[in-house]
């Protein structure tokens, strides 16, 4: 079973950084691609930042570039986002996501999330 757990979220005020974590479980860590999306309050899904299994390649959307940084440890099957210059607009929900594609169709895995809020 695909287990995902995300931590470390808060409240914050703005220009203040948080790193995120997502502990991983139940599939093939260190062999997946992995990314974190967030949904700030009444709205969809927003992919943020994604990181190749060795951690050597990551792409980020260009809302978070230059702020937000992605990083692994596969050792530790844990997922990282380093939250930096953090604004109000980076309220959100945050989650990491693990997807798979099987027969033509995607399944995305998320956890519980964590809360990040930015506010003065």
């Amino acid at each position: 079973e695909v287990q995902l757990v995300e931590s470390g979220g808060g409240l914050v005020q703005p220009g203040d950084s948080l790193r995120l974590s997502c502990t991983a479980s139940g599939f093939p860590f260190s062999n997946s691609r992995m990314n974190w999306v967030r949904r700030p309050p009444g709205k969809g899904l927003e992919w943020l930042a994604s990181i190749d299994p060795t951690g050597r390649a990551t792409e980020y959307a260009d809302s978070v570039k230059g702020r937000f940084t992605i990083s692994r440890d596969n050792a530790e099957n844990t997922l990282y986002l380093q939250l930096n210059s953090l604004q109000t607009e980076d309220t959100a929900t945050y989650y990491c996501q693990y997807s798979i594609q099987l027969y033509g169709n995607r399944s995305d895995y998320r956890g519980q999330g964590t809360q990040v809020t930015v506010s003065s």
